[in-house]
């Protein structure tokens, strides 16, 4: 089930986050020291809670039929009727079970609700495989962009609703 999260959620989603982004870390070679401001190592509990409390962004999390969160993202609503999907992840051990495609559904209905007319989100270009399952869900790529503060670069999609 997804369902909007709230404060005491935070902590829970934050391991979810971390744990989630530290295997395109390891895929990629991707350490503290040499990308500080990855996910996977800059997801904080303050973070997403300024997020939640003061950007008053939309906050999702898919729980498992035992209560717990396996998968989460989150939506802020930018200018001229856009929005960009951040975080969107699932615990390695719940992949492949369609849970990605089930809390992408959910965020393109929910920003449509917010009339939303189109989603933005930014990847790691070297990650062919996660490029290729957004392509495959009608995002279109857009641009790239390389920061001194990452080794790796940053691609950009994004999709009409």
């Amino acid at each position: 089930m997804i369902k909007e999260i709230d404060k005491s959620n935070i902590a829970e989603c934050v391991n979810v986050i971390r744990k989630s982004f530290q295997t395109v870390a390891d895929e990629f070679g991707f350490t503290v020291e040499n990308a500080p401001r990855f996910t996977a190592f800059a997801t904080t509990e303050e973070w997403l809670f300024y997020q939640l409390e003061y950007e008053h962004r939309l906050m999702a999390a898919y729980f498992s039929d035992d209560g717990k969160i396996v998968g989460y993202y989150s939506l802020p609503f930018l200018e001229n009727s856009e929005c960009e999907l951040n975080n969107l992840c699932v615990l390695p051990e719940f992949r492949h079970k369609k849970i990605g495609e089930s809390l992408l559904a959910d965020a393109v209905t929910r920003a449509k609700s917010k009339n939303c007319t189109k989603m933005k989100i930014g990847i790691v270009e070297e990650n062919k495989v996660l490029r290729k399952w957004y392509e495959a869900h009608e995002f279109i790529h857009t641009h790239t962009q390389k920061y001194d503060f990452f080794p790796f670069t940053c691609g950009y999609m994004e999709r009409d609703l």
